[in-house]
């Protein structure tokens, strides 16, 4: 029988670029072509229903079902109009992926007849089977009831011939068992408190919205090759294998010339991407062989999450279609670069203005301060429950190596404004402030804070950008709801604290700008330690780390106990994002996703190494003593074949070695599986099973060095990395 590597080789070499076609050689012309958005809305809706929809996406108002019902009218004509024969409920549950169940506008009449219909009800929820769902026991199977709800203030939108409706996923009991719910109640949260801040400075201000811009990285592999490794179809990694000689080392595949097959991809993802709204602009080679980057504009953070969702569906869907297969994991490849989200997070006022974007006068740059410290400060104050929010298996092999920050959360701000913190928080504050130009005495002038005046410190897991904050410890396949409802989640609550603690400086008869700049200086010196402009992979910053206090939790179930705190618990009730059973579900969930994952690591190990490598390696080693045989029975000297008897012996000695830890590993799975608490059985996979991997990958790759190549069954490093 032929090698099954061969013939995915064979199958990669027969590839045609498929013809990529774009509506039109304008963007703008089919930009949102697919979205039910403002100036559908405008054509499709009555003035009033279109205001009411308006006033809900910009104030969160509810919308009226008898509205809903003109409105799902609306949508279902426009929709229709394009081709569109089902709808759905589109939801993002504790899976980590998108759900959607397909109805048809299609209803029979009492005539035998049909009429297609779609009803304000429909619009507004459906009832999903919450059971099916991860609950962490919030659902159980005889409590299957669940609903989505319409979330107007994320648009609609057509997928082949379904309309797609962005919902919130809830129990029957009213607790969210998704990522949105909790989002959106941060958001409501983080706009009263910034808001209320803001007019200290500004009286006009009404709103302040999140912002969020998304790096998506991602590898793209052949999907003939991908189908040929039952490690990456089924991991989405692969467990074994040599690192090519040549990977990365040479940088020559960063922003390089992109590979015609690549391209083509690239291409037509973009314009379906762009149909939906999704405002790509950036695409670009990253560092490892075969791994890239898209980038959109800016958006409000809602939107933007429900966007990098929906991309990843895209990015898979259409890598189908030009024969790859779109890689999300962090670490698919052992020794290079794996992939991150980086989510680049600023806050708006309604009026445009960017609040972490500094300013040319002191005032301005006393508003920038605020949000600047604050947003440090909160940092510091929950560090640990933002490292837990982006926690999972799959990061775990990824943060502290290869440009992916460690799992130590520290703060980069660059040389200019560490230098503007150290000096506020050395000088002394003046009483008397009779112009706008002199707030403090001792502080020559805090300098015009230019835009990118930073470098830029990839070992750093939050890092300051110019104008906005970049979090690059976020996964690549992560949904980014959960690490930014953490940080709008904590810089909410900072910004309420501290607008408490400057007004009980002014209610004493300090001056406004006195007493704000009194709290600056005094959040600038509680949270210096979180400050590191280094290299976050040295040794030396574990160590400063551990003297300054900061955690370093490299696996992700003690990570996960900082959502269980006293203090997280307090955070949570306080703003009503989490009740206690809702976040006691979601450890439960997250810790329960981690131990699974690697269990079916191990299992898969476990078979590729009994019934595909050890074969492949005892194949070769037959070979071999049958060469010893026949050249010992034509009468050569022992030393003539001395490398075979050795490479036998070498052969022995790794088969020996990966079937005795496997039958250990599998043991001590067994074992972990029969641990009742949740978190202790995590850390038993964490801690004893998964510590049986790299041992048994080490000598496996061994063996790929040793085996006849034409004998390898698995695709190698070489020909996975470099696109044919």
């Amino acid at each position: 029988m032929p090698n099954i590597r061969f013939q995915a080789l064979r199958a990669v070499l027969d590839r045609q670029i498929p013809e990529v076609k774009t509506p039109s050689h304008k963007i703008s012309d089919y930009f949102g072509a697919n979205v039910f958005d403002k100036q559908k809305m405008k054509e499709y809706l009555s003035t009033e229903a279109y205001n009411g929809i308006v006033n809900s996406i910009d104030n969160g108002v509810p919308i009226p079902r008898e509205m809903a019902e003109q409105v799902a009218s609306a949508m279902r004509s426009w929709a229709m109009g394009k081709g569109a024969t089902h709808y759905t409920h589109w939801f993002q549950p504790l899976t980590g992926t998108t759900a959607e169940k397909h109805d048809a506008f299609f209803e029979p009449t009492a005539d035998g007849g049909a009429i297609e219909r779609f009803s304000g009800d429909a619009l507004a929820q459906q009832e999903p089977d919450a059971s099916s769902f991860p609950s962490g026991g919030i659902r159980n199977t005889f409590e299957a009831r669940g609903y989505t709800a319409w979330d107007p203030s994320s648009p609609a939108f057509i997928i082949g011939r379904t309309l797609c409706i962005p919902t919130v996923f809830v129990s029957y009991t009213g607790e969210a068992l998704d990522y949105k719910v909790p989002l959106l109640k941060t958001l409501s949260a983080l706009d009263k408190a910034a808001v209320d801040v803001c007019h200290y400075f500004d009286k006009s201000i009404e709103k302040v919205n999140a912002s969020l811009g998304i790096e998506q990285e991602y590898f793209l592999v052949d999907i003939a090759l991908f189908n040929a490794r039952p490690d990456l179809s089924l991991t989405g990694r692969t467990l074994f294998g040599h690192m090519s000689a040549k990977n990365q080392q040479l940088e020559d595949h960063y922003f390089g010339s992109i590979p015609s097959r690549v391209y083509a991809f690239m291409q037509d993802m973009e314009t379906e991407a762009l149909q939906l709204g999704i405002p790509l602009k950036t695409r670009h080679n990253e560092v490892a062989p075969s791994q890239f980057e898209c980038a959109p504009i800016y958006e409000e953070i809602n939107l933007a999450i429900d966007h990098n969702q929906l991309l990843m569906d895209i990015m898979d869907r259409v890598a189908r279609r030009h024969n790859f297969k779109v890689l999300l994991h962090e670490k698919p490849y052992a020794g290079v670069n794996g992939s991150g989200k980086h989510n680049n997070w600023s806050l708006i006022t309604n009026a445009g203005k960017n609040l972490l974007s500094p300013g040319k006068t002191p005032k301005n740059n006393l508003m920038f301060l605020t949000f600047f410290v604050n947003t440090i400060k909160a940092v510091h104050e929950h560090a640990d429950l933002l490292r837990a929010s982006i926690a999972s298996v799959n990061n775990d092999h990824r943060l502290g190596a290869n440009e992916a920050p460690p799992a130590i959360i520290s703060i980069f701000l660059g040389s200019q404004l560490n230098e503007v913190l150290d000096e506020i928080d050395t000088s002394r504050l003046s009483k008397k402030i009779k112009e706008e130009n002199s707030l403090w005495q001792g502080i020559p002038k805090i300098p015009q804070i230019l835009k990118d005046n930073t470098d830029r410190n990839r070992t750093s897991p939050f890092a300051f950008t110019g104008n906005k904050f970049e979090l690059r410890a976020v996964g690549s396949s992560a949904n980014s709801a959960s690490p930014m409802t953490v940080l709008n989640l904590i810089m909410a609550d900072q910004l309420k604290k501290f607008k408490v603690d400057v007004d009980k400086l002014i209610k004493k008869g300090e001056k406004k700008d006195v007493a704000l700049m009194t709290v600056i200086k005094r959040y600038i010196k509680e949270s210096r330690n979180i400050r590191f402009e280094g290299n976050g992979y040295s040794d030396d910053w574990e160590k400063e780390a551990a003297a300054r206090g900061l955690a370093n939790i490299k696996t992700t179930p003690k990570a996960l106990d900082a959502f269980l705190t006293e203090k997280s618990e307090e955070l949570f009730a306080d703003t009503g994002v989490f009740t206690k059973r809702e976040v006691h579900a979601r450890h439960e969930i997250l810790l329960d996703s981690y131990y699974k994952k690697l269990q079916i690591e191990a299992r898969v190990m476990g078979e590729l190494v009994m019934n595909i490598i050890i074969p492949a390696a005892i194949a070769y080693q037959s070979k071999l003593v049958e060469n010893v045989k026949g050249l010992k029975d034509i009468g050569l000297a022992a030393d003539t074949y001395e490398a075979q008897l050795d490479i036998i012996n070498q052969l022995a000695t790794h088969i020996n070695f990966i079937k005795t830890n496997v039958e250990q590993m599998i043991n001590e799975r067994k074992k972990a599986n029969k641990i009742d608490d949740l978190r202790d059985r995590a850390i038993a996979y964490d801690e004893t099973v998964k510590s049986f991997f790299q041992p048994i990958r080490y000598h496996v790759d061994k063996l790929e060095q040793l085996v006849d190549d034409s004998l390898w069954p698995l695709p190698k490093f070489r020909e996975l990395l470099f696109i044919k």
